[in-house]
């Protein structure tokens, strides 16, 4: 079976590109892409000559660095690497990738299922052992062991083998993924660390070992502290010190940050802007993301049992009154989990805000508003408990916006604080405040586990009330499978036609992601398209150990 380079081109621009679809291969010494902004020294921290050490105020769990359970997944971590990594030359568009801990671009075999990539050599992992293809293959190996109980493994079930093949790892596929390099931003760790068992029971969990820019040097149950790590394969960390700390009251963290405390942290967007207003030395930075917000329906909510019934409660919500109430006007209305920054593959689709209609719909279905104004059907009151984190306020204010469009209605939605433990025992039985776009660097990630009918191993938050059809399945794992570029963004199109026609939820908005921070004299590089996660893992923060 012979094998070709990977052209240049990224496999995540705005198309999607298919089987010549490519890697960016630039410079790997300025990793992250250039401009950026910088800002004069203040604030906290100490310092190390002219480049001070930095403190951010977080909402993340310290103490869950393991890979295998996720932790940078998607590139947004400073203490592992993938054999690629994000860069970002625009941060309206999807980042490209290049080459990290690969020697060079792979290679991919005209069939599209075997992958070559060949390991950086002189690599050294934080605990000072040599990087070897051993180690790669073990860190996939690990991640889709069973008895790992990985989260993550869904994503990878296209892998068949993976293997070395001396300096080489090969990665056999079931069947062609032309989207596999996103897939290869995956964090490495040392084969010897992989012993088995649990992946949230690893002592890499709070003991992490990677090859990253800057090491774990102390833990805490709310601080952590990382050092440039001085044996650093590429350019040292500018960097010499970041201690991150969690603070998960959003009040306290944007006092903080005014007072100089720290030095930056996540905020919502109308609080980020407040914050940043209120002080001379921060800046605000705003991220465009593939993040959705949105709300399941329950597997059996009678309001909601027909494709016509979904897309009424979709008409009844008034999407952009929500972005500009809760958001400050940052964000997009959303109709699928697909944006705009997918390119031919997006589908401009949109659910005028119509409650009129809506109403029309539920009348005709059966549904006769009460002396309340709330409707019934043969003796049952329409409506449902709608679950949201109530640690976040964004997501709170957006229940209650969604519950009172639907009152307009005569739909009766009840919101209620729940933790996700609390959640996950009734997920079929209410409606939930979801958030998603967790692998947005592929739109079949992006869209595959949300709207696919539930798969054994994914988590309970992907399509929760279990909404859906064979034929989208089918259209949904054609299109995984296409390699012609201008067919698959005509499979994903038609994907999200469907979806917009027999939709599993309501889906509100893109987000983007605010952060406010004081740069202190740092060239920060571009922002990056971020995922559903964010924090101080991403923001100005994502490429840190790339600043200069």
């Amino acid at each position: 079976m012979t094998s070709r380079p990977v052209s240049r081109r990224s496999v995540l621009t705005a198309s999607a590109a298919a089987a010549a679809t490519a890697l960016a291969g630039c410079g790997l010494s300025t990793p992250g892409g250039g401009g950026g902004t910088s800002g004069a020294p203040s604030g906290s921290g100490g310092g190390e000559g002219d480049h001070p050490a930095l403190v951010v105020a977080g909402t993340e769990e310290l103490g869950a660095f393991n890979p295998i359970s996720g932790h940078g997944e998607q590139g947004g971590t400073a203490l592992y690497e993938g054999l690629l990594r994000l860069r970002s030359d625009d941060p309206e568009a999807l980042p490209t990738m290049e080459p990290a801990l690969a020697a060079e671009e792979p290679t991919v075999s005209k069939d599209q299922r075997t992958w070559r990539v060949p390991v950086r050599q002189g690599v050294r992992f934080h605990d000072g052992s040599e990087l070897t293809a051993e180690d790669v293959v073990a860190t996939y190996r690990a991640l889709l062991d069973p008895e790992s109980g990985s989260e993550a493994a869904w994503a990878y079930d296209m892998v068949r083998t993976v293997e070395a093949e001396g300096d080489e790892v090969v990665f056999h596929l079931e069947y062609p993924y032309v989207d596999f390099p996103s897939r290869m931003l995956l964090g490495i760790a040392p084969k010897a660390k992989f012993t088995g068992g649990p992946a949230t029971e690893s002592p890499l969990n709070r003991e992490p070992v990677g090859t990253g820019p800057l090491r774990l040097v102390s833990l805490k149950p709310h601080e952590a502290t990382l050092e440039r790590f001085e044996d650093y394969w590429g350019e040292p960390s500018a960097v010499p010190r970041l201690t991150i700390t969690t603070v998960l009251d959003e009040g306290t963290r944007a006092q903080q940050v005014r007072a100089g405390e720290v030095d930056g942290t996540v905020l919502p967007p109308k609080l980020a802007q407040a914050t940043a207003d209120a002080a001379d030395h921060l800046q605000l930075a705003v991220a465009k993301t593939a993040d959705w917000r949105g709300v399941s329906f329950p597997e059996k909510a009678a309001v909601a049992a027909t494709p016509e019934l979904r897309v009424a409660l979709n008409l009844a919500v008034d999407r952009q009154a929500m972005i500009d109430a809760v958001l400050g006007g940052r964000g997009t209305p959303a109709a699928t989990p697909v944006s705009a920054v997918y390119g031919d593959a997006y589908e401009d689709l949109a659910y005028e805000h119509d409650p009129e209609k809506a109403k029309q719909v539920l009348e005709e279905a059966g549904w006769a508003p009460g002396e309340d104004g709330i409707r019934t059907k043969d003796g049952e009151r329409a409506g449902f408990t709608l679950a949201y984190d109530p640690k976040d306020s964004v997501r709170r204010d957006l229940a209650v916006a969604f519950a009172e469009d639907l009152k307009k209605v005569g739909v009766e939605v009840t919101p209620k604080g729940m933790t996700w433990d609390e959640i996950e025992p009734v997920y079929r039985e209410i409606g939930i405040l979801l958030g998603g776009g967790d692998k947005p660097y592929s739109i079949d990630s992006q869209v595959f586990g949300q709207l696919h009918t539930p798969m054994k191993g994914a988590a309970f938050f992907y399509n929760p009330g279990g909404q859906g059809s064979d034929e989208l399945d089918a259209l949904l794992e054609k299109a995984r499978r296409a390699t012609d570029e201008t067919e698959r963004n005509r499979l994903y199109r038609d994907v999200q036609k469907k979806t917009f026609e027999d939709p599993n939820g309501v889906y509100f908005m893109f987000l983007e992601h605010t952060y406010v921070h004081d740069p202190r004299g740092y060239d920060t590089g571009n922002l990056v398209v971020e995922p559903h996660a964010h924090g101080v893992s991403w923001g100005p923060w994502w490429n840190v150990g790339q600043w200069t």
